[in-house]
């Protein structure tokens, strides 16, 4: 495909996709097809030449739409809101066309500072404490993340490494196994399935907390739980706060369950992944009072700030110092 069959090519395919969601609500919701009805349909190993477009076009529509959940339909009310935009597809095409990968400043400097002043925008819309935020110090700052199952992921093996280096310089001769085997971390009952993954990953013991009956983890059963693990010789070094759980939209008490996080010098990471983006609006901000306590804050533009999949906002103010290593 060379440049000009490019552009005819691309603005067949905004036809195709300003067709598809305007009439997004005719078609079903949720595709009528039984698991392993996709192999059937397909070649069994990739064609010797190439299909045309036009071929490719009539495949998709004949044989992959056919099997497409509609998310984006008016009649879809299954699990979150995903969010998209005319706006955010045409900025998708041009990141596309970039192609940058930008892991590091030098790599694409325009890349890694954008992201720093676009997530100090997100920081201010929903008026974090200033050391979550970089400005021209370049103290704090945020990064984006695939999903808020890594940002939570990203937060504990910070937290892991932070109490590992804290409890090696006071005890040198402890070694990193000794550590974690002793290593706790805590979320609410009704906290993400993430949590718990990330748990598994970061080789740690997770433990839930039983909510109250606004399924809410409340500050009395988190410090029994604190308690009884210390007496047991364990170390507490986690906390999860949700804010918006995915089953009921529930929310941790952050006045309550902050001080004592601060007090027990446990990392405390607010997962806002569902609810963060309506702390933009005043009249819900109240509900992220104590995020000041947090050690790391993350929510989902993904979900209701009309940008595509996949990005998750983290504002990590001690991530940085916990995972990298300078020599």
């Amino acid at each position: 495909m060379n440049a000009s069959e490019f552009r005819r090519r691309g603005k067949e395919m905004v036809d195709y996709v300003a067709n598809y969601l305007e009439g997004i609500e005719g078609r079903q919701v949720y595709p009528d097809v039984e698991p392993g009805y996709l192999r059937p349909l397909i070649p069994a190993a990739a064609p010797q030449e190439p299909d045309t477009f036009e071929d490719i076009i009539n495949d998709i529509e004949k044989i992959i739409m056919p099997g497409v959940t509609h998310w984006h339909s008016p009649y879809f009310f299954a699990y979150f809101p995903t969010a998209s935009s005319y706006p955010a597809m045409l900025a998708d095409m041009l990141c596309g066309a970039i192609g940058c990968i930008g892991f590091s400043w030098a790599a694409s400097p325009a890349c890694t500072e954008l992201e720093t002043v676009m997530m100090d925008w997100l920081g201010q819309m929903l008026e974090l404490p200033e050391a979550f935020l970089a400005g021209k110090a370049g103290e704090g700052g945020g990064v984006i993340q695939g999903s808020a199952s890594e940002a939570t992921l990203m937060a504990l093996l910070a937290a892991r490494t932070k109490v590992i280096h804290q409890l090696q310089a006071e005890s040198p001769e402890l070694t990193q196994a000794a550590i974690m085997e002793k290593l706790v971390a805590y979320s609410s009952d009704q906290a993400h399935s993430s949590v718990e993954r990330a748990g598994l990953i970061g080789g740690v013991k997770l433990k839930a907390i039983p909510s109250d009956g606004n399924f809410a983890m409340r500050a009395s059963a988190l410090q029994e739980a604190l308690k009884r693990d210390k007496a047991a010789g364990l170390i507490p070094f986690f906390v999860v706060a949700t804010l918006g759980t995915t089953t009921c939209c529930s929310f941790d008490n952050l006045l309550e369950v902050g001080p004592i996080c601060n007090k027990e010098d446990v990392w405390l990471h607010i997962d806002a992944a569902y609810a963060g983006s309506a702390f933009i609006c005043p009249e819900f901000r109240h509900l992220l009072n104590g995020v000041e306590f947090a050690d790391s804050f993350n929510f989902n533009p993904h979900k209701w700030l009309l940008v595509n999949f996949d990005c998750s906002a983290i504002q990590p103010v001690p991530l940085l110092s916990a995972l990298v290593r300078r020599s």
